[in-house]
């Protein structure tokens, strides 16, 4: 299904606007599935907890344009549902949907009313195929490409042991990518033998094949890393960084010298995982990692984990209380009842037997209750995950008896007071990361064995209230490898945090720039992941905060405070944040801002001494290292860089080479973004501009000086990954680049300008996405030069959808000459508001004034023309007839003069018009327009009447 999927996605033209996978799972909420879906779609469904509610909400998502049709493919169902109570529309002929899914169950097939087509095994060459496909290279002969001679046979009996079923195939393949010695083979072979001899309790072959790739992981490490995934519900996306982090925190990966160290170890073991094809990889759309375990690989180690070592998993099983087997459980040594709604721990169900028991995931319940007896019995117990239940408040006294605890996690509970942690001396990990602590816990310096201490506020809004952390407290915990204490009011001190000499990862808070400068100084190893933030909190901070992390590890935000001179930049610096600070004039004045060689994002905000970002390009690693610029209300800034600099020397080869995004706003003094057109062509990864409100902003690329001697020649330039520009409320915009000279962006797809009423030519081929709005000057929707240097060819408009004009009054035509029109094949949307000279849609050609004869032109996907407030309109398109068999909807209003709609209507064989097959609604205002319009056909009025409507009051003109 996901190569099915995956193909689908490739298609050059698409049956289906949006491609839903989701799976399913055995036990599935219908909450769940209406969120899968609806992030599938980019969309948010409500917080309302009513099913019915949130099912007409995606019902209506499902219906849009946008979204139809649609494919949905619901992966892996166990059970019917009904389409209605999910918010699903019926597939059918008439919306063009589709509905795909997978089942092991013909009666779900049936009723879900679906035309069964049973996957049958594989047949053996196809199974020899897809094996070979999967266990590498290695196996083939370096003479003719077949199977080694000492392998041939032993392979090919492993494929029949597999009898066809591709997940034993893929698995077994895993397990022996790598091995080219024939002994080993046999052996294997062996092995698998034996597996589906003596594996006992099931029929299911491919359960039986599945645990030789579980017994032929090379170490009891990677088995224990295997099976504790299986603590995790089903079909549940596992973040790696968050797997990494339980496998260390449950011993299964040795101590080292660093934590990091440990990490990349982690790392190691699942990419082994992977490799054997028993953890599946996932990337998601924020290049997020994740891995996934199959159901009934799943199953299979839960098996397993029956006898030794035993676990205890009923995650995700929408449990609304604990089961009563939790009290029945004696020899269990991990329990895992995350995700579920329990409310409560029950004193009459306190894991009594639980006697052994090392780890307790309750993590994502609705807990608000755990009763005074429940850990009393819980004496091995070593990891405690508690996160995300909102409605806890306190912990019972008896939580103080876990001295064997090493992990504690709390992470958004409503807890404001943690039991004393004196007698917890083995803890190693204290998470309180959104919780409403209002104090440090009592004890939290006699922890001499913790490494990681998080006392920072959610992100998702909430800052602790702690707002001091006795320096006593902090400099006990001398093993501390991950501090993190940001979005709090926790006030640190340089010399104290910088006296932790192990510290590795640290997010916290200097108030002056001297405490900073104290931390640097103590620090001989700095840490390798950082978010320190100097000076006041302000916006950026947290800004900052919510879009960076995690994506970038070393992040310094420097705000309201004296930031010249000093060292104050580690040299691994990614991101750089400043705001308000007044008196930096540039980036030079940090004295080490040269050794700054990876520094990718600088946001520099209200910053009132900052006249130019970068004083030279030359010796300056900066202006080719950096991707983004955020540049906001800056009023002395006059250009970014020095204007000497660029009257005396070209830049460099590399500068600005990885620049993809420039934002700037509100920089009153900046004239040209880009002062030097020579720049372009080191821009090639630039992807995105957005300019606003800067009131001198005169051009975006620079003119060239010796522009007009070299004749009439136009000048190429080429920006291969601009995707979008925005200008928006630039008054004294003149030229988005030189006059003779003509930007090449073959990746661009929109470009929206506004209120630049002095720009007097778009210097583009069109995008997909064309937004104009308030050009006073403007002409021409297309440069006449773009047409001068290539004549019309489909390459110049034949990615234009959307075309939006407002507000542009000295443009008289959209399109200036019908023979444009044969280019449009994609056109989707029009849109035309409140331009005062507008008079034709398509113009016409002179020389055919005076014929009388009605020629046709086609517009294949045109689903909307909206026409509004254009007094000057007479026609669409003079002597032409247009052929819409896409046009959905039609709207005009306040066209006074408009005469002619130019809607070409197919003839039945009655000789009667017939509108456009998918023409859905036809709005006019006023009625007096309707009456007035002349069409093709004297008949023409009557058959499209059913589908006007008038709006007489009430209406707003956009």
């Amino acid at each position: 299904m996901k190569h099915i999927h995956n193909e689908l996605q490739k298609q050059p033209k698409p049956k289906f606007k949006k491609i839903i996978w989701v799976t399913v799972s055995q036990n599935f909420q219908i909450n769940d599935l209406q969120e899968q879906i609806a992030s599938s779609l980019k969309e948010r469904l409500s917080e309302d907890k009513k099913m019915a509610v949130r099912a007409g909400q995606l019902f209506q998502m499902l219906k849009e344009d946008k979204h139809k049709p649609f494919l949905l493919i619901l992966d892996d169902m166990w059970e019917s549902f009904d389409l209605n109570e999910v918010g699903i529309p019926e597939p059918d002929v008439t919306n063009g949907c589709k509905l795909v899914l997978t089942t092991r169950s013909q009666e779900v097939a049936r009723s879900m009313d679906c035309e069964g087509i049973t996957v049958n095994t594989l047949s053996q060459d196809e199974a020899l195929k897809l094996f070979l496909n999967k266990v590498g290279d290695i196996v083939l002969s370096d003479h003719g490409g077949g199977i080694k001679n000492d392998l041939e046979s032993t392979l090919k009996d492993i494929v029949d042991e597999c009898d066809g079923l591709p997940l034993a195939l893929i698995t077994v393949a895993g397990s022996l990518k790598g091995i080219s010695e024939s002994r080993l083979w046999s052996v294997a072979l062996n092995q698998l033998r034996d597996c589906k001899r003596i594996v006992a309790g099931t029929d299911d072959d491919a359960f039986k094949i599945l645990k030789f790739s579980y017994h032929h992981l090379k170490s009891q490490q990677m088995r224990n890393c295997f099976l504790y995934c299986a603590l995790y519900p089903e079909d549940y996306k596992i973040l790696k960084e968050e797997i990494i982090e339980n496998w260390i925190d449950e011993g299964f990966i040795d101590e080292m010298e660093s934590r990091q160290s440990m990490k990349d170890e982690g790392y190691g073991i699942l990419r082994k995982l992977e490799d054997n094809s028993l953890l599946e990889l996932i990337e998601d759309e924020a290049s997020r990692h994740y891995v996934r375990m199959h159901d009934v690989i799943k199953d299979m180690a839960l098996d397993i984990t029956r006898m030794n070592p035993r676990f205890l998993v009923e995650a995700g099983k929408a449990l609304k209380e604990l089961p009563e087997r939790v009290n029945c459980a004696e020899g269990v040594e991990k329990v895992s009842l995350m995700h579920n709604y329990i409310t409560e721990i029950p004193s009459s169900l306190a894991f009594s037997t639980c006697i052994g028991l090392t780890t307790l995931l309750l993590t994502y319940n609705n807990l608000s209750t755990i009763s005074e007896s429940v850990f009393e019995h819980m004496l091995e117990l070593r990891i405690l995950d508690l996160s995300f239940n909102q409605q806890l408040s306190s912990l019972p006294n008896s939580f103080s008896k876990l001295v064997k605890l090493t992990t504690l996690l709390l992470e958004s509970t409503s807890i404001e007071k943690v039991p004393s942690l004196s007698g917890l001396g083995s803890l190693k990990k204290l998470n309180l990361r959104g919780a409403k602590i209002k104090e440090v816990p009592e004890g939290l310096g006699m922890l001499k064995n913790l490494k990681c201490l998080f006392l920072c506020g959610s992100r998702r809004g909430y800052h602790s209230k702690i707002d001091e952390v006795a320096d006593a407290v902090l400099s006990n915990l001398s093993k501390l490898q991950e501090l993190i204490v940001n979005r709090s009011g926790i006030k640190l001190k340089g010399g104290v945090v910088g006296r932790l000499m192990k510290l590795e990862v640290f997010h916290g808070w200097f108030r002056t720039a001297n405490e900073l400068r104290i931390f640097l100084k103590c620090q001989s190893n700095r840490p390798s992941d950082y978010f320190i933030n100097v000076g006041s909190k302000l916006f950026l901070t947290n800004y900052i905060e919510e879009i960076m992390l995690p994506s970038y590890k070393k992040i310094m935000v420097f705000t309201e405070t004296s930031i010249v001179g000093g060292n104050m930049l580690f040299p691994s610096i990614q991101i750089l944040g400043i705001e308000a600070c007044h008196d930096i004039r540039s980036l030079n004045d940090f004295s080490t801002i040269n050794d700054a060689t990876d520094l990718r994002t600088c946001w520099i905000w209200k910053c009132n001494g900052m006249e130019c970002i970068f004083p030279s390009w030359i010796n300056n690693p900066v202006v080719q290292t950096v991707e983004y610029l955020n540049l906001q209300i800056l009023h002395k800034l006059d250009g970014l860089l020095e204007a000497n600099i660029i009257a005396k020397s070209s830049p460099p080869p590399g500068t600005f080479s990885s620049l993809k995004g420039v934002w700037i706003g509100e920089c009153k003094k900046l004239k040209k973004l880009f002062p030097c057109w020579k720049l372009v062509e080191y821009l090639q990864s630039l992807e995105g501009i957005s300019v606003y409100d800067c009131e001198e902003m005169q051009e975006i690329i620079a003119s060239d000086p010796e522009e007009g001697k070299g004749g009439d020649i136009i000048k190429k330039l080429i920006l291969p990954k601009l995707k979008y520009m925005e200008l928006r409320f630039l008054s004294a915009l003149k030229s988005i680049c030189s006059r003779r000279a003509v930007m090449v962006c073959d990746s661009l797809e929109k470009i929206e300008i506004t209120n630049c009423k002095g720009l007097r030519r778009i210097p583009f081929r069109l995008p997909p996405r064309l937004f104009l709005s308030e050009l006073d000057y403007l002409d021409w929707v297309f440069d006449v030069e773009i047409i001068a240097m290539s004549p019309p060819q489909p390459s110049i408009f034949s990615s234009l959808k959307e075309l939006q004009i407002r507000k542009c009054k000295r443009a008289n035509k959209l399109f200036p000459s019908w023979k444009l029109v044969e280019y449009l094949q994609s056109l989707e949307r029009i849109e035309i508001v409140r331009c005062e000279e507008m008079e034709e849609v398509i113009g016409s050609d002179p020389e055919e004034e005076g014929e009388e004869i009605i020629k046709k032109l086609i517009l294949p996907k045109i689903k909307w023309l909206e026409l509004c407030n254009l007094p000057a309109l007479k026609s669409i398109c003079i002597r032409r007839s247009i052929i819409c068999d896409s046009l959905e909807n039609i709207s005009i209003r306040d066209c006074k003069g408009l005469r002619s709609v130019s809607l070409y209507l197919p003839l039945l064989d009655n000789a009667q018009p017939s509108p456009p097959p998918s023409l859905k609604r036809i709005t006019v205002i006023p009625q007096e327009l309707w009456e007035s319009l002349e069409w093709d056909h004297p008949n023409a009025k009557d058959v499209l009447r059913p589908m006007v409507q008038f709006v007489l009051h009430g209406y707003e003109i956009p």
